[in-house]
Formats: C-alpha cells, structure tokens, sequence
C-alpha cells in the first residue's frame, strides 16, 4: 500500500471514528467505539481522543475516558491544550469529581502543555465548588503570571471563586473594582457571592449600584437579589424587584420563579407566593415546596396539607424536602394525627425512608403539642442516633414542661458530644437559672468565658421606606433612640393597664423583679416595634425579623400591642411567622 492510500485510509478511519462519536448517545456504544479505537490504531490520534473524551462528558463517563487517554503507556506528546481543556472541564461540571478537574489543570503543567484564556475559566469553577481560599489563590498566581487577566471571562470566574471561597469576600470585591468593565456575568458573580454569605445588605446595594451602571441585570442576577431580600426579610425591596423584573423583561426563567415564590413567603405574605405557584405554567418540585414550606412557617397547616395533596394529584412526586415542609405544617399547626399519618405514608407510599430531619420535625410535633414523654419514647425507638437539633428540641420541651433534671442530663450529654458548640452551654446555663442553681448558672458563664465562647445576641431587623434597621437589646445606637425609649415607657404603661403581666422568668438572672422587667423591656423586637410606632402612620401593618426564637415574654406583649395601637404585626423568627392581630396570634401558642 502506498503512503496516499495509508493516508487517505488513516483520514476515512478517523472521519469514521468522530461521526460515530458525534452520535454516540449510550455508555454500550461508547465502549464499543473504544474498541474500534484500538482497532483501527487511533489510539494516538489528538483529534479523536478529544472527541472521545468529549463525548465521555456526555455520558458521565469521565473517569472511564480519561483512564484510557491518560494511562500510564500513553504518549505525553500527543496531550495538548485543547484536550486537557476538554478534561478539565469535564471533572470541574461533576459536582462529585471538582478535585479531580485541579488534578487534570496540575498534570497539564507538569506535562509542559500551556494553558490559554479557557482552561482558567474550568479550573476556576472547580476551585469556587471545593471551596479552598488557598488554591484559589494560587491558582489566580498562575493567571497573573501566564497574563490572563485582562480576559473579561477569566475575571468573572475569579470574582465568582474568591466569592465561593470562605474567607474570600474581599478579595472577590478587589478583583471587581479593579475590572476595567464589567458585564451582568461580572455583577451576578459578585452580587451572588454577597448573598451567598448573608452579606445581603451589600448584595442590594451592589445592585443598585449596577442600574447605575447601565448593565442590564439577567435572571441569574434577579435569582441572586431575591435571595438577598429573603434573607433580610425586605418585603417592600422584594416587591419593587418583582416590579423591575416586569418592567425590563427579565427572562422568567423557573429559577427566577421559584425565587420570587420563596421570598413572597419568607418576607410575609405567603398569599402572593400561592398566587405566584397558580400562575406558574411550568412548575417542579421546588415551586410546590416552596409554598408547602412557606405555609407550614406561617401556621396555615391545614392548607399546606391540601397543597401537598394538589401536588400529588398534579403528578408531582414528593421529595424528601417536601416530606419536611408538610411535617413542619404538622408541628407549627398541631396536627399531630396528620404527622403521625404522613411520616408513615413515607416509606409506605412513596418508598422515602424517613432521614433525620424528617425524624426531628416528629419531635418537634409531639413537644409541640405536650407530648414530651411520647417524644422521648418515639427518639428511644428511632432507627439511627439523636442528632443535636433533635437533643435540643427535648431540651426545650424539658424546660418547657417543668422536667429540669431530664433536661440537665440530657444537656450534659450534648456537651460531651459537642464541647464546642456555645448553645449547649447556654441551655444548661438556663436551667440552673430555672432551677435557681445560681452557682452552677454561673460556673458554666466562667467555662464559656474562658473558652472564648459567646451568646449569640438577639437582633431585629426592620424594613422602613426601603431601608434595613436593625436593634439589639438595649440598643442606643440609634440617632431617635431617646424617642424610642419614651415610646417603649408609653407602651409599657398602656399594655400594664389592658393587663399584661411580665414574663420575668425569662430573664434568668439573680437580680430583682423590676430590674427584670425593665430587661425584659429593652429586648430587640419591642425596640424594633416602638420604632415603626413612631415612623409609620396609624394602623400600618408592621413586619419585623428576628434573628432568634421569640421570647414568651415578647411573645405576649405583641399581642397586647396589636390590640391597644390597632396594628398587625408580622414576626419572622428563626422557626416561624406569628401573625398578631386584635390580641392574638396566628401561631395559637404552637410557637
């Protein structure tokens, strides 16, 4: 045979070779198509190893392709740029598998292969999902020094990673600043880094900053925004982002859908999240659960459970994120018989086996309720161990129901588990207090102290004329705190006289009873609230996010609040929504 034939039949195998691969949309006739690799002797071919480990991707078969094209006996002259991009990109789109793609970016350099303006964009990716601020940074060294960073692309995926990156906030922002112009990819990376870290305060005013700018925002950025407002509880800020979104066109992606459905019934008004759902053309799981969830936080249980039964008739399968959403109805609305009947449904009907946070909303349920030796029966029979969050749950219920020594024992055990986690510290500080064991109360504040443990402190934030406020205990940082305290004596008065007794024993301290109630006085929601009294017109409802569970203390004297100033108040804490109006509340003390 001549050479033109050899090389016109060397062309025809390998012309043959992609096409087959172009079509391939199986693992069965992948792993014929590398027998016929072999075969026909391209196993040495660069156009067809790409191709190959290309079409790998496809098929989630990676680790099988790059195990034949990188074997020991391979040829590392025949590796070039294009095929560890290949490589690189694929491991960095397996959440499973990021290390492997710095793995791939780490033998590209020891095999002399020079990486371009593409490969950094993969390797970026993988290092902002695996998180190491470190490798990263040595990783961007290696863009600096190879004079990438000029690239717009290259930019956006170290703003992205530095954001990703614990640690890595401020170095995301310098990167950004220092962007000679900046793209929406540019603003989302870093909007969404803010958000991501609940730095939402700075995720809007980066965004406002953008509008400015001209650059005009995608869904990917809105997605990120919503997030931000969710977290804040920024109701207001939410609703003229929804009308932003209306009024330039954003592409109403799910994502962003799904977005504006969580933040309509986590900043409050779970009515407009359920209208938002019924107007969605195409729904998933996320969309129903959103509200299912958004229900259950604000005590409607029996219409979270109807919503659950919508979605299975409308061919939804549940989830578990869904199972926890519908028993979280249960237990904020005291539908104890329900729960009991949908944990069982679980594995019955749908062949969920119940994980622990399924387990835990049992618990809650049943303390909820009163239950609490039904409860500790129903942890002592569950198949796998006590997680903390459940250990607490009986904690509370402990104190609660007047069961200190149970709660005392249980404590201790946490904290043989968990030495380090302050909460458990305060727990059993609070039941030497209930307890009146002043000494022991405050052996364990020593302990803390010395460990360098700290109370997480309370705060409320509220949402006036589109800006955030937020009050701690005894706040006097405010510029009208003067007011607000001459608010908090009129509230005070008015409420003693409509009835309203203290609820000292929430303050567990050794000191006297009206030093205890002017403690009690000066916590951050009543602050929060003697605000808005003073700044907001007659009969505005008032929206209020507290970082904490709400006291019962506090608890009680919203609802006198509600009654003598004809206000409803909207509370988020950190469980649910209490709706206060008239003197009540949404929640019917399942709080």
């Amino acid at each position: 045979m001549n050479v033109v034939s050899l090389i016109t039949n060397k062309r025809a195998a390998e012309q043959s070779c992609l096409a087959l691969l172009k079509s391939c949309n199986s693992l069965s006739k992948f792993t014929q198509i590398h027998s016929y690799i072999i075969k026909l002797g391209l196993h040495s071919n660069p156009l067809v190893l790409t191709k190959f480990t290309s079409t790998s991707a496809d098929l989630n078969a990676i680790s099988y392709a790059s195990s034949f094209v990188f074997s020991p006996e391979s040829d590392t002259r025949l590796y070039d740029t294009f095929l560890f991009n290949t490589t690189i990109r694929a491991y960095a789109q397996r959440n499973d598998l990021k290390t492997k793609a710095v793995k791939f970016y780490n033998l590209m350099l020891e095999c002399g292969v020079s990486p371009n303006k593409f490969t950094y964009p993969f390797v970026l990716k993988a290092c902002a999902s695996i998180g190491e601020l470190n490798l990263g940074k040595s990783v961007h060294g290696s863009v600096i020094k190879l004079r990438f960073c000029d690239d717009v692309h290259v930019q956006n995926t170290l703003v992205h990673m530095y954001g990703s990156c614990k640690g890595g906030i401020l170095f995301a922002r310098k990167v950004f600043d220092k962007m000679p112009k900046c793209d929406s990819v540019s603003w989302s990376a870093m909007i969404g880094g803010y958000a991501r870290l609940g730095l939402s305060t700075e995720a809007i005013s980066l965004f406002r900053k953008m509008q400015i700018s001209g650059v005009c925002p995608d869904d990917i950025t809105m997605v990120s925004v919503l997030s931000a407002c969710t977290d804040l509880g920024a109701l207001e800020v939410g609703k003229w982002v929804e009308s932003f979104i209306e009024k330039e066109r954003v592409n109403k992606s799910v994502e962003l859908c799904n977005a504006l459905i969580d933040m309509f019934a986590k900043c409050g008004d779970i009515d407009k999240a359920l209208k938002l759902l019924r107007n969605m053309i195409e729904k998933n799981i996320v969309s129903w659960t959103s509200v299912i969830d958004g229900l259950a936080t604000h005590g409607r249980g029996l219409e979270a459970v109807a919503l659950f039964e919508e979605m299975i008739r409308a061919g939804v399968a549940p989830d578990y994120v869904s199972f926890i959403g519908l028993l979280s109805a249960c237990s904020h609305s005291g539908l104890v018989d329900k729960g009991r009947e949908y944990f069982d449904l679980m594995k019955k009907e749908f062949n969920l086996v119940p994980k622990i946070e399924h387990y835990g909303c049992m618990v809650d349920m049943l303390c909820r309720a009163g239950l609490l030796k039904e409860a500790l029966d129903f942890v002592q029979k569950m198949p796998i161990e006590p997680n903390p969050i459940v250990c607490r749950t009986l904690i509370n219920a402990c104190c609660t129901h007047g069961e200190l020594k149970l709660g005392e024992s249980i404590t201790k055990r946490l904290i043989g588990n968990e030495p380090m986690h302050e909460s458990n510290y305060v727990l059993l500080s609070n039941i030497y207090a209930k307890m009146l064991r002043w000494e022991k109360k405050t052996k364990i504040r020593e302990v803390m102290d010395k460990m360098g443990m700290r109370k997480v402190p309370g705060s409320t934030m509220i949402e006036l004329d589109n800006e955030i406020y937020e009050f701690v205990a005894g706040d006097q940082s405010h510029n009208q705190h003067k007011e607000i305290y001459e608010m908090l004596d009129e509230m005070g008065r008015k409420m003693k006289m409509a009835g309203y007794v203290p609820t000292t024993r929430e303050v567990l301290l050794d000191i006297d009873e009206e030093d205890k109630e002017d403690a009690l006085n000066r916590h951050s929601e009543k602050l929060a609230i003697a605000f808005a009294l003073l700044k907001t017109p007659p009969g505005t409802p008032i929206r209020i996010v507290k970082n904490l569970r709400v006291c019962s203390d506090c608890h009680s004297a919203t609802k006198f609040i509600s009654k003598i100033y004809n206000r409803e108040i909207v509370v988020r804490d950190r469980n649910r929504f209490h709706h206060f109006k008239d003197g009540f509340c949404s929640c019917g003390d399942f709080w």
